[in-house]
């Protein structure tokens, strides 16, 4: 079963059981349109209703640059003021300074570098990077819109033809594209962009919240490898990072670029008032912590919004529950009115995306339901009120989602409608905590050699590597040049200088075979009978998502893996008919190849280090979709796969473990349940998912030296999570300990000790006793 499928199994336990949930908004006669507190008045009769917050209004800041605009572009963008981040970050970047400007949604990060860019002249040129095409669409609209006089932007990316991409090289001046096009081929075919690239003055970063873990990593390492053959072009731009607010930016952006980067953090733009709800779906079942579907509270809240006439906006965690929530919201309108709410996600083709967006902006549409595509920064237009079906997994996240509604000094609400997992159901036990909380630190890992390494190669494709490439990889590069020789990707010839060269010997563009959203160099095809491409999978998880009798999910649509191919790597499927899903049993053995940092957790010994996780994949269930039943135990002969990578892991003495009271037989469900928690709970302190991690317990770990916990991070070397991890070690496991003894089920559930990922079946796990072991370490 892939981690889309299991993650959503839970969304569609309940979507057909209206009966069991009163529509509020049928006692709703008429919404306040000032204040939504018919709506809020709603949601308080029976409970739903956890907190209510009032965000006053915030007046626009104004300030002026040192030095006026110039005419010209003041006339084309029809600018009287500037708030004050626009300002301090034009000034900067007129300095010649790599800055990040991260403020809040809709406050005008673009005319922060659009400014600049225009008064930059026609022999300058700038290259602007955006994570997904419609953002670079979207971009394009706006600078053709402004009618600069001596800019001239194209995009280059997927959807070029070969006679645009032509055009674009030889004659824009500002380039706007992705990061996989400046991999794949403006780098490597460098020779054909030589003129653009010596004059480049402004590199900007477009989403830099979004450049998080191995994705991050990758790029971090795709600048610096621009940097170098900007260099040697003879040009130095500067960058120029837009974020959402995130904890650090300055951080990370200064990670990305390898090069000092000041914050702009004075957010100057005006906010309108904003009034903010948490919803927790009430529970059917207490002792199994069963609640009403999070799809059918969401698609309730939102439907009542639309017919009172507010533009609404409903954010799903999965492509699934964008569709499941939309058909669900259509039936709860009047008739005839179906068609004003519309489903947006990846996998929709490029023009319906755009007549989605176009409908949005004139207002056509009353509603739409997205995954986080529409969370970046395409521009939609005004919206009264936003629907949060499940914390979208970082404070950061929320804080972006929240602010498509009510942009400028339009008043807006927004309703967080809480999953049952145990970070939503955290939150709805500390509400005033979540939304004083400051955002989370964004993480990479720029040392990661399993990312480091493939990357040194392109370079030396791209141009030879000389011993003053260390500007830009410092000591890493020694040992990654190493590593490459000794499998003969790389040769070393002399130079002439006394350092020799790192020239690449190996065939065709390396950069082919690297995805920047993956982990892995390899990646396994899936594909029906026929040979049609269907998707891919990275290879660290085709074992667990697509082995044989797995149910593989792909925008929506289910399929049966029918065979694996280890040789070919190829996945072939048939069509499933959705009734059931399936979930990968998996042995897991971990081994300590060094701890480089320790600490205490009061009598707890905290380590930090390189692991290697074996794991190897055993069987699968088969489970009923609506009621979660196990309908098979099969059983698999894969062969074991091996993780390097990073972690942070407990050693608990044995003597805590018996003041705690918890019993010899039970040591494995206390750990395990605790593992599962810890996990749950680690995005609230870096951006991450559970995806993004994994997790071993045990009750006696030899390496260690006793019963441990082990956190990891899901990719080969390590995306930096747990450094995080180990570093908010006290907050994270005060976290874990609260989330479980806050949960009133009887003997554990999704919403405290369960995980939807677990390779054992949540088998064994003890919920009582984690908490007894819990409250032993901290009190």
């Amino acid at each position: 079963m892939t981690p889309m499928a299991l993650a959503e199994a839970p969304l569609t336990g309940e979507e057909t059981a209206d009966a069991t949930v009163i529509d509020l908004w049928d006692h709703v006669e008429q919404l306040d349109h000032e204040g939504f507190e018919a709506v809020l008045d709603a949601l308080r009769e029976d409970g739903r209703l956890v907190h209510v917050e009032r965000q006053p209004a915030r007046a626009a800041r104004y300030a002026r640059t040192r030095e006026p605009l110039s005419p010209e572009v003041a006339k084309a963008l029809r600018v009287e003021q500037l708030w004050t981040h626009q300002a301090t970050a034009i000034d900067l970047i007129r300095d010649g300074e790599s800055v990040v400007i991260a403020t809040g949604t809709a406050s005008g990060k673009s005319r922060c570098y659009q400014i600049p860019i225009a008064e930059a002249g026609p022999k300058s040129t700038s290259l602007l990077l955006y994570p997904t095409k419609a953002l670079a669409q979207d971009q394009l609209r706006a600078f053709a819109a402004h009618g600069f006089a001596d800019i001239v932007p194209g995009t280059y990316d997927g959807d070029s033809t070969p006679e645009q991409r032509q055009w674009v090289r030889s004659t824009a001046n500002v380039v706007l594209t992705n990061p996989e096009m400046l991999h794949n081929s403006l780098l490597p075919w460098h020779e054909r962009w030589a003129t653009f690239l010596s004059r480049l003055d402004h590199v900007v970063i477009d989403e830099l919240h979004v450049l998080r873990g191995v994705f991050g990593t990758h790029v971090s390492h795709v600048l610096r490898r621009l940097r170098r053959l900007c260099d040697h072009y003879g040009s130095d731009p500067t960058f120029i990072f837009t974020s959402a607010t995130i904890g650090e930016p300055e951080r990370l952006a200064s990670q990305l670029c390898g090069k000092p980067v000041t914050p702009v953090l004075n957010d100057g733009s005006p906010r309108g008032e904003r009034t903010i709800a948490l919803l927790n779906p009430p529970l059917l079942d207490e002792a199994k912590g069963l609640r009403t579907s999070a799809n059918t509270e969401a698609a309730s809240v939102a439907a009542g919004l639309m017919r009172e006439g507010h533009r609404t906006i409903v954010f799903c965690r999965s492509r699934k529950g964008t569709e499941l929530v939309t058909g669900d919201i259509g039936s709860r309108l009047p008739k005839g009115d179906e068609s004003l709410v519309r489903a947006y996600r990846a996998g929709y083709l490029a023009a319906e995306r755009r007549q989605i967006e176009h409908e949005l902006f004139n207002g056509s549409l009353r509603g739409v339901v997205a995954t986080s595509a529409l969370e970046l920064g395409v521009d939609v237009g005004g919206l009264d009120a936003c629907v949060l079906n499940g914390f979208p997994g970082t404070v950061a996240s929320m804080w972006q989602q929240i602010g498509r509604a009510g942009r400028g000094q339009q008043k807006s609400a927004a309703v967080l409608v809480a999953g049952d997992d145990q970070l939503d159901q955290w939150i709805m036990s500390h509400p005033t905590e979540l939304l004083d909380r400051p955002p989370e630190t964004a993480v990479i890992n720029p040392t990661n050699p399993f990312v480091l390494g493939p990357h040194l190669a392109c370079a030396a494709f791209e141009k030879p590597i000389a011993h003053t490439d260390d500007a830009y990889w410092g000591e890493a590069l020694d040992d990654g040049i190493r590593d490459l020789v000794l499998d003969d990707t790389i040769l070393l010839k002399p130079s002439g200088t006394g350092a020799p060269l790192a020239v690449y010997a190996g065939t065709g563009r390396p950069s082919n075979g690297i995805g920047l959203r993956s982990g892995s160099a390899k990646e396994f095809r899936i594909a029906d009978k026929r040979g049609t491409l269907i998707g891919t999978v990275d290879g660290a998880q085709a074992f667990t998502v697509a082995h044989p009798g797995a149910i593989y999910l792909h925008q929506g649509r289910p399929y049966r893996v029918v065979d694996l191919d280890l040789d070919d790597m190829v996945a072939t499927v048939e069509d499933a008919d959705g009734e059931e899903y399936t979930q990968a049993r998996t042995r897991v053995d971990i081994s300590i190849i060094e701890s480089e940092e320790e600490t205490t957790l009061g009598p707890v010994a905290v380590h930090l280090g390189a692991v290697e996780v074996t794991s190897q994949v055993v069987g699968y269930q088969r489970r009923e979709v609506r009621s979660r039943r196990i309908l098979a135990n099969e059983t698999l002969e894969l062969p074991p796969s091996t993780l390097r990578t990073r972690s942070f892991w407990y050693v608990i003495p044995t003597g805590v473990i018996e003041r705690a009271g918890v019993e010899p037989a039970q040591v494995p469900g206390a750990l395990h349940a605790a593992e599962h928690a810890g996990i749950g709970m680690l995005p609230l302190f870096t951006i991450c998912d559970r995806w993004d991690v994994g997790g071993v317990s045990t009750p006696w770990h030899a390496g260690a030296g006793g019963p441990a916990i082990f956190i990891h991070d899901a990719y080969p070397g390590g995306a930096g999570i747990a450094e995080l991890g180990f570093a908010e070690k006290d907050r994270h496991f005060a976290a874990t300990r609260d989330a479980i003894k806050a949960c009133k089920c009887t003997d554990g559930c999704p919403s405290c000790v369960q995980s939807p990922k677990c390779g054992n079946g949540n088998e064994p796990l003890d919920k009582h006793a984690a908490a007894a072991l819990l409250d032993q370490i901290l009190d």
